[in-house]
């Protein structure tokens, strides 16, 4: 596993509370050695949540994961060493501190990459969800919104008709 010519997203461990330090230390290491060819990109996935606060609402970026960054890079010995040895590191995620690279699926749920699909759906069209929560249902797409790459299908719950909105990637086209 020394050398891998295309890009993975792996995951790091950090000290609690450290993850916007690495992430600046990962982001400096980068333009001081010149590393933009084997490192692509370091992100701390965030939601954003609504806390109330003496009485005020307030909209917080809270991390997904807490002790965790991901960083998109070819992986070699040498570039291992520098992360691993970066203050707030505890080292990658993997057996015995060797990384191993993220699967698509895994790098779509934690939305890292954007993956634009070019959806050929229609209002009316009959799909199968074959991801997510809602897998193996069938149904009617009633509204697609090309910009959020999302639909509102309508599937059959408990006997009673039901609208759910999923992503285009979670639904295929039932041929007739």
């Amino acid at each position: 596993m020394e050398m891998e010519e295309k890009p993975c997203w792996y995951i790091l461990h950090t000290y609690s509370g450290y993850e916007m330090m690495v992430k600046d230390s990962l982001h400096r290491l980068i333009e001081n050695n010149n590393l933009q060819e084997q490192i692509f990109d370091v992100k701390i996935p965030m939601e954003q949540t609504i806390e109330e606060k003496n009485g005020k609402r307030k909209v917080v970026e809270r991390k997904l994961l807490p002790c965790y960054v991901f960083i998109k890079m070819v992986y070699s010995n040498q570039l291992w060493y520098w992360v691993t040895n970066t203050r707030g590191v505890t080292g990658f995620v993997g057996p015995m501190g060797r990384p191993i690279p993220m699967k698509d699926d895994e790098i779509r749920k934690m939305r890292l990459e954007e993956v634009v699909v070019d959806a050929d759906f229609e209002v009316g069209d009959k799909v199968s969800i074959d991801a997510g929560p809602l897998e193996g249902f069938d149904g009617v797409i009633t509204e697609l919104n090309n910009l959020s790459q999302k639909a509102k299908v309508n599937i059959q719950m408990f006997g009673r008709s039901t609208d759910v909105e999923v992503e285009f990637i979670q639904i295929k086209k039932i041929e007739a």
